[in-house]
């Protein structure tokens, strides 16, 4: 139970129902759409006009904003109308409309209105005053008639208190009714104050100091909700605005669509493997094709659209000044390719990828060989050198990789794949090398697998002396 005024708040009990109303007006898991930070105007009062879902806000790169259908998120519901559309192209038509809606002459005939509104308004608190006075004059003639009444006269003096009883709870009623009348309509600003804020608010809307916070709560006041209305063709958009007064206005627009064109982005597609940068934007122009942002393609435009729809660069440009490919530094080292691809992405050697994704790497007879002595340095490139690491002597019967492909002559790569596809029984010895147990029905089973094999280049075939270690 609550008991008002029962001692001192820290707060009184109209402050505490304000918090809990301004409260629930943020809780945004039961429905509330509170204005927040964000450039985006409409941002929560915005809907879809083909499924009905709210209408998300995204923030792009370069500081634009859209607003996107949540269907397409929530459960693959979106109809074939579902649209994203940019932020600017929305909130441009409809702060357009708001600050028409709010000019002088529209205040002076919604202050006529209201004048009218207030009349109504003051003819009901007129008509419910004299019938709280008409309750209250009953009740009091109730009162004295049961008062008056003699104690010996029991079934009159019932019958009194009935009826008082029941003027009393008429008078309760009325003094409710009064209340609910003059809480109905709150009283209006000053026709002066409405008509400064009319001619100030363009002023006010467009000042550096008001911010987006702002803007949303002084929209929001007349206006309930924005929607996409369904549109099929993608270059126009139709916007509907329902206000608070229940009324609705329907805007056709352009859409400003900033992405590349479909035609430009199939003529890329299409040459872009074949062509460099600077012939397809020769083949754009001579297409009459432009960007966007309708700005002729230009080469930092194509690269974007490279990189935007996964365009490779042809790789028939030619290799800088002091620069190969890691197949022709593969071929002079005698490696394989995926050994020099290693050093490559692991930052042993010096390269970079061009627009098409070729690497290619700085070479010359010093960094041939800083190559060549790691070569040699290497037990896993160069088995016989001083790196190598043999088996130890308690492996028995067994064989390491480099034998095994230098067996089947078949790169170390290969060996190490079937290991690792269990195609190849091995396991690691305490110095952490594989030793793989071989015989003659493990060697013909590894000649067959490697008969099959077509994803590698066989090597020359040279058998070592001594068989297995």
């Amino acid at each position: 139970m609550v008991i008002h005024d029962h001692h001192d708040g820290y707060i009184s009990w109209d402050d505490y129902l304000d918090n809990q109303a301004k409260l629930d007006a943020n809780c945004t898991n039961d429905g509330a759409r509170p204005p927040r930070e964000g450039m985006a105007l409409c941002q929560g009062i915005m809907l879809c006009g083909s499924c009905g879902r709210p209408m998300t806000t995204r923030y792009h790169r370069g500081g634009r904003a859209a607003y996107e259908c949540s269907a397409s998120r929530a459960d693959q519901q979106a109809t074939a109308t579902c649209r994203s559309i940019a932020a600017d192209t929305v909130d441009d038509v409809v702060t357009e409309r708001l600050l028409a809606a709010l000019t002088p002459q529209q205040i002076a005939l919604a202050l006529a209105a209201a004048d009218e509104v207030a009349d109504r308004h003051a003819r009901s608190h007129r008509a419910a005053e004299l019938a709280l006075d008409r309750a209250r004059y009953e009740a009091d003639r109730a009162e004295r008639a049961f008062t008056r009444v003699e104690p010996e006269n029991r079934m009159v003096a019932r019958t009194l208190e009935t009826r008082w009883e029941a003027k009393l709870a008429a008078l309760a009623e009325a003094g409710q009714a009064l209340d609910t009348v003059r809480k109905a309509r709150p009283p209006l600003p000053e026709p002066a104050a409405l008509k400064a804020l009319a001619t100030d608010l363009p002023r006010l809307w467009h000042a550096h100091d008001t911010h987006d916070r702002d803007r949303k709560r002084l929209l929001r006041t007349m206006i309930a909700d924005v929607t996409l209305l369904p549109e099929p063709d993608r270059h126009q958009a139709r916007i509907g605005i329902r206000w608070h007064t229940g009324a609705t206005d329907e805007i056709a627009v352009m859409r400003n669509d900033l992405r590349t064109p479909a035609a430009a982005v199939d003529l890329i597609t299409r040459l872009g493997a074949t062509h460099t940068d600077e012939e397809l934007v020769a083949e754009l122009a001579a297409a009459g094709l432009t960007t966007g942002k309708k700005r002729p393609f230009d080469i930092k435009a194509v690269r974007w659209a490279r990189h935007a729809y996964r365009v490779r660069a042809p790789r028939t440009l030619p290799f800088r000044e002091g620069e190969i490919g890691i197949d022709d530094m593969a071929r002079i080292l005698d490696v394989s390719y995926s050994a020099a691809y290693y050093w490559v992405t692991h930052h042993r050697l010096d390269a970079r990828q061009d627009r098409s994704g070729r690497w290619c790497v700085t070479w010359n007879e010093t960094v041939e060989a800083d190559c060549r002595a790691r070569i040699a340095r290497s037990g896993h490139l160069n088995p016989a050198g001083p790196g190598a690491h043999p088996l130890p002597a308690e492996v028995h019967g067994c064989l390491s990789v480099h034998d095994v492909a230098i067996r089947l002559g078949v790169p170390t790569d290969a060996v190490y794949y079937w290991i690792r596809v269990h195609k190849l029984h091995a396991r690691r010895t305490t110095t952490g090398r594989w030793s793989i147990p071989w015989n003659e029905q493990i060697e013909d089973s590894a000649r067959q697998l490697a008969a099959r094999t077509r994803n590698f280049t066989p090597t020359t075939q040279t058998t070592t002396a001594g068989g297995a270690v």
